[in-house]
């Protein structure tokens, strides 16, 4: 036990708070909570050991592989997958311990990789890389859910990430409708890990990596009409944006809300791309086709974000106007209203990242978070920068902006510090 919670266990038995029962009680709930709380180090160090064993065994079996017949060549194509299979059994079986299930299936899931691609190698059966990853991680699938594995389930993602953008990028350059099915897949564990596990470090990392994966992947749905991809990429971090502010996730720590925190970031990195007038100049000299995957795509992510504030202010979780829950609809109509011309998209950009670095500094000198102040600043720092480079001010001007910005920086910094210190005296 916590030799912190046995000091105050002590302290309080002395101040006559709790008696000597109330205080051993107390002292055996620890103890079997720690009990039957799994040893995390040893389950990392489980898992990472039974990937390595699978790996050496592979780099073994190749470097003598030439050597041996067709039906040997099977035999050890089938030997992991048949030792995973029976680890996993007895695993599942017995009720081992989750160390027992994490590394047993992490181990299954590189067995059933490296059978696949032997067998191929060994009987030259044709494919491509995307598709063997496909049938690998759904094959693979059902073990997240028999073993409770969350190691499964952060391969499940890593591995639909490397098959939609072999998909889309690289291999057949069309759109991985199937990296959707697998990532519905996944749901059902993640739901359950927010409802029982909510705040424990492996729910924070899949807060993180979902919202990653998407964003890396959504790329690879843009077709023919490339200019409709920036408003579907400023759309999905709008999405993120109000995801992140739902009350499960806007009431933890921030550096658990990984929606809230790279819905932000990514919408500002879209806005300060899309206030330069080339990159306007650009999307004008190409028309604008309507009735296209992208466009279709847009209006399917812009619904599903109008769905998100709309069931956020039936719940009447949206209390205060936040400019960043709405920065999808204001961009959606500065995108349509470019066409006719760059110059006032440009400046109804730029407007709007100002507002939204004032925005943060205000938020953040409500909460006294100087994280989220500073961040309100680096925004306007960001737009200033931007503006360094396609404006033909004098430098005297630029310089005295940063001068002023770097002032403004230590002035707020202080005037926050300084009411933060009032407020604890009060």
């Amino acid at each position: 036990m916590n030799t912190k919670i046995q000091n105050d266990i002590k302290e309080l038995v002395e101040a006559q708070v709790i008696s000597n029962q109330v205080a051993t009680n107390i002292e055996n709930y620890y103890k079997s909570k720690k009990i039957d709380t799994p040893n995390r180090l040893f389950t990392v160090f489980a898992v990472l050991g039974s990937t390595l064993v699978g790996l050496g065994i592979i780099l073994i079996l190749a470097h003598n592989w030439d050597n041996f017949s067709r039906s040997i060549k099977t035999g050890f194509a089938f030997a992991p997958l048949i030792i995973g299979q029976f680890i996993v059994g007895y695993s599942i079986l017995k009720n081992k311990s989750a160390t027992w299930k994490e590394a047993s299936g992490v181990f299954l899931f590189f067995a059933v990789g490296a059978s696949m691609a032997l067998i191929s190698q060994i009987y030259n059966i044709p494919g491509n890389f995307s598709s063997y990853i496909l049938i690998w991680v759904l094959l693979c699938a059902p073990l997240i859910y028999l073993l409770k594995s969350n190691a499964l389930a952060i391969l499940h993602i890593v591995f639909a990430i490397n098959y939609a953008c072999a998909f889309g990028y690289f291999d057949d350059n069309k759109t991985p409708w199937m990296y959707i099915l697998l990532l519905a897949v996944l749901l059902p564990h993640y739901y359950q890990l927010l409802k029982q596990k909510p705040l424990h470090n492996i729910t924070s990392i899949f807060n993180w990596l979902l919202p990653l994966s998407v964003i890396v992947v959504l790329g690879t749905f843009i077709d023919k009409s490339g200019e409709f991809g920036f408003l579907m990429y400023v759309i999905l971090f709008g999405l993120l944006y109000n995801i992140g502010k739902l009350p499960f996730f806007d009431n933890q720590k921030l550096r658990r809300n990984g929606y809230l925190i790279l819905g932000s970031l990514g919408t500002i990195y879209m806005l300060l791309l899309t206030s330069f007038e080339w990159l306007w100049q650009d999307i004008l000299r190409h028309d604008i086709v309507f009735g296209t995957q992208e466009f279709y795509v847009s209006i399917a992510l812009f619904l599903i974000t109008l769905g998100v504030i709309v069931y956020s202010y039936s719940k009447k979780w949206i209390q205060n106007f936040n400019l960043f829950q709405y920065v999808f609809i204001i961009f959606t109509v500065i995108f349509f209203v470019g066409m006719s011309g760059n110059f006032i998209s440009i400046l109804l950009i730029n407007l709007l990242i100002l507002a939204l670095g004032i925005i943060a500094i205000k938020i953040g000198a409500d909460k006294f978070h100087f994280g989220i102040l500073n961040y309100g600043l680096l925004i306007i720092t960001a737009l200033i920068v931007c503006r360094f480079f396609d404006t033909n001010m004098s430098f005297v001007v630029r310089g005295l902006l940063f001068v002023s910005v770097g002032v403004g920086f230590f002035f707020t910094n202080y005037m926050m510090l300084k009411r933060q210190k009032k407020t604890k005296i009060k």
